[in-house]
């Protein structure tokens, strides 16, 4: 079997396990008995609800709605033991980048700096941000000043603090290391771990320490986790999105299935009610056709009786239309049982079009669903000598 047919068999029959009742639809009434017929047990029909509520099919709602509910994402088991609470002090001071820097403050900057790793040593560590942060001033284009601040203020527990100084450093020097290194590790600090991540691998690739390497250590299991956690829910958000699209394929399929089965039931009752009542035909009179449809029926209901037919087809706008038309119409008149058609080609383009009409007017002939013959023009002589002809040939 055509492998698309199957597909689209497993569809509706996946639709039919959701919802039994369809199978109660007037349009597959023909699969319903065969169903019967194999000993199949069919559901009792039930009036259908016409309000939009879904109530009717509580597993089909549920589904839905699991669908289009907001996905919530589970919490990540991360190790937030070392995270601190952000430090909210005032910004500390920082130097005027347009400052030109003699050879004598960079001197003194240098001679603070030594001053302040001295204090470092001693643990005085409020006493060597003083000291740096006079270096600083006088030095705020040298990147290292700063990056030795943060990593003071990393061991004061300041991450904040430190992050400003890293900051600083990198804007002078994005190759910073120092100023990766202690904006990384303060980032920790917060908890901000993929962050953290990045600067300390960029760190380690430019001047790997073993402090570099024992806080990459503290912050990769956590990051890895937030990646996972990420990819994961995204992973989920496009299977949803998937699943929305296939659920609003199968519920156009259905719909277009319903409708032409409707159709399909329209037709084959016009077909009937044209067999059953020859009237439908209007003998004596020209028939305005107004659908693809409708002229269908009217060529199956002439077949059925064995009838001539002519299809005129014209435009408001055509002069020769306009001079042809009355005689049309007293031709129907004289020719009862010859079933005599009108198309305006301007409303029904797509009947036109199948019929390949390029001039009007033109006079098809047909029988039992063929053409004999046609006519295309205003020529009245030949219209009328060739109705007569099949017409004696039809009685």
């Amino acid at each position: 079997m055509d492998a698309s047919k199957v597909a689209e068999l497993k569809l509706f029959v996946n639709k039919l396990k959701s919802n039994p009742s369809i199978i109660n639809d007037p349009s597959l009434g023909f699969f319903k008995s065969y169903l019967q017929s194999l000993g199949a047990r069919i559901p009792e029909d039930t009036e259908p609800d016409e309000s939009d509520d879904d109530s009717s099919n509580p597993e089909e709602h549920a589904d839905r709605g699991s669908l289009e509910d907001e996905l919530v994402e589970s919490d990540i088991e991360l190790d937030n033991a070392a995270v601190l609470e952000p430090d909210n002090d005032p910004p500390q001071k920082m130097g005027d980048p347009s400052v030109e820097v003699t050879e004598e403050n960079r001197d003194a900057a240098q001679m603070s700096k030594l001053k302040a790793m001295d204090a470092l040593s001693e643990g005085k560590l409020d006493e060597a941000i003083e000291h740096l942060t006079g270096a600083i001033l006088l030095n705020p284009s040298s990147a290292i000043l700063y990056a030795t601040r943060a990593s003071v203020y990393v061991k004061m527990n300041k991450p904040n603090a430190a992050i400003r100084d890293a900051n600083a450093a990198l804007e002078i020097n994005s190759d910073s290391a120092k100023g990766h290194k202690f904006r990384g590790i303060a980032k920790a600090m917060l908890g901000q771990w993929e962050e953290a991540t990045k600067d300390l691998h960029v760190a380690s690739n430019l001047d790997y320490d073993e402090e570099i390497g024992s806080a990459l250590k503290k912050v990769e299991p956590n990051a890895h986790k937030i990646e996972e956690h990420r990819r994961k829910y995204e992973r989920l958000r496009k299977e949803r999105e998937l699943k929305k699209a296939e659920r609003e394929r199968e519920r156009r399929r259905a719909e277009a299935q319903a409708a032409y089965e409707r159709e399909k039931a329209k037709a084959h009752s016009s077909v009937k009610r044209s067999d059953s009542e020859p009237t439908s035909l209007q003998d004596g009179q020209v028939v305005s056709i107004h659908s693809a449809s409708e002229l269908e029926t009217k060529f199956n209901a002439a077949s059925n009786l064995s009838r001539l037919v002519i299809l005129y087809f014209t435009a408001t706008w055509c002069g020769p239309c306009r001079f042809i038309s009355p005689l049309y119409t007293s031709l129907a008149g004289k020719y009862t049982k010859v079933v005599f058609l009108k198309v305006d080609i301007d409303e029904l383009r797509d009947v036109a079009a199948r019929w390949n009409i390029s001039s009007v007017p033109s006079f098809f002939f047909i029988k039992n669903g063929k053409e004999i013959d046609r006519v295309v023009g205003a020529d009245k002589n030949d219209l009328e000598r060739k109705i007569a002809q099949y017409a004696s040939q039809q009685s």
